[in-house]
């Protein structure tokens, strides 16, 4: 009995969130069709990729343009994409309505925030940079550190993280239950939420929406898959350093996904004023893997700037002239780390990383980028 009363309780605030304001039933309706880039295929959207008709990474071995994806997650439904959209952009989603998934991960900014680290609910600065979003269907760990396994575990963490979105998952459902918008949008996408929206209808709402932001058309893309003009001479040059077994790029950062999502240790420096992030070790309590972080993908990387899991590097260049400076230059005094073996001293020329940054910015590529809603469910402002 208390449990229902708080439930309605809560259901009541979420109506009075500031700013707030009845979304008419009826006024937002959910696509029947795919997103861009997605066939519907008995019901269910499938992404379209040459790459589809590419061999495994185990064929084609570590840095080949014809190389297969990863496993990918599709198989959503048009209302699910569509839903978890709205949701991606809804404050009603934090404890107070002032921050939206869309905060943190903005489209505009290759689905990163900008800054060298976040900011959540009531402007705290978060403790890591912001990754983008973009293909995170073909990732099977998330997180700097690596400790989630799915996106419905991964996006919890920022929901009701108390420095994020400050949620609670009871708040949450008394929220979206409490609007009549919502109860309708999800029963029509869940036969099963009609008795009420639950947690999994949400989690899985917005995997839907994560798993729809496709990025593997670039103008590199276009190179792999034949078209030779897509590059110029001094991208190419790039490229051929970037998969040169003196740069070693290509070991890490893999394509098509240019990235291995292992964990690796780099040794790079700490922020002025932040204590050293221990990064995997938090997790795994395996002392190798102290300052250990995911290979983060490249795509889009000219849009995702600030660098690394802390913002540390402000540029392109100066990321990229981090691993040409020696192995271990950087660790912070008094630490003793593991450094991944492939951080060593290649002794790039100038004109090699300006060609290797040069080649960095061709793997931009938003052309199935999702528009943002003008309004959602909520009656809220959409974040960004």
């Amino acid at each position: 009995m208390h449990r229902l009363i708080l439930s309605c309780l809560l259901a009541m605030l979420a109506t009075l969130l500031p700013g707030a304001q009845a979304t008419p039933t009826g006024a937002i309706q959910l696509a029947q069709e795919c997103p861009a880039g997605f066939e519907l295929v008995a019901g269910k959207c499938r992404l379209q990729t040459p790459y589809r008709q590419y061999g495994s990474l185990q064929n084609q071995g570590v840095g080949g343009l014809k190389t297969g994806l990863p496993a990918l997650r599709d198989g959503f439904t048009p209302r699910e994409i569509d839903l978890g959209r709205y949701l991606f952009f809804d404050p009603l989603l934090s404890r107070d309505g002032s921050v939206s998934c869309a905060h943190c991960h903005q489209p505009d900014k290759g689905f990163s925030d900008g800054l060298a680290r976040s900011k959540g609910i009531g402007g705290q600065e978060i403790d890591r940079n912001a990754p983008t979003l973009w293909n995170v269907a073909l990732l099977q760990r998330f997180f700097w550190d690596g400790r989630a396994h799915s996106l419905e575990e991964q996006m919890q963490g920022p929901l009701y993280s108390a420095k994020e979105m400050g949620n609670t998952r009871e708040n949450l459902l008394a929220a979206l239950n409490g609007s009549k918008v919502y109860r309708e949008l999800f029963g029509q996408t869940f036969a099963d939420a009609k008795p009420g929206i639950q947690a999994d209808h949400v989690y899985r709402a917005l995997a839907a929406f994560e798993s729809s932001l496709i990025s593997l058309t670039s103008r590199y893309d276009l190179y792999a898959f034949g078209v030779h003009e897509a590059l110029n001479a001094r991208e190419v040059a790039g490229l051929n350093v970037f998969r040169s077994f003196v740069a070693r790029c290509a070991e890490c950062h893999t394509p098509p996904t240019f990235t291995n999502q292992q964990i690796a240790v780099l040794g790079t420096p700490s922020p002025k004023g932040h204590a050293f992030d221990a990064g995997a070790e938090a997790i795994t309590h395996e002392p190798s893997q102290r300052g250990g972080f995911k290979v983060p993908t490249l795509r889009n990387i000219a849009l995702t700037g600030p660098y690394e899991h802390s913002g540390v590097f402000s540029n392109l260049r100066d990321a990229v002239e981090f691993y040409n400076l020696g192995r271990g230059h950087a660790v912070p005094k008094g630490e003793k780390l593991v450094l991944h073996w492939h951080i060593w001293e290649p002794k790039l020329r100038p004109q090699e990383i300006d060609d290797l940054v040069a080649f960095l910015q061709t793997l931009t590529d938003e052309s199935l980028k999702p528009k943002a809603p003008g309004a959602v469910p909520s009656g809220l402002p959409p974040g960004l």
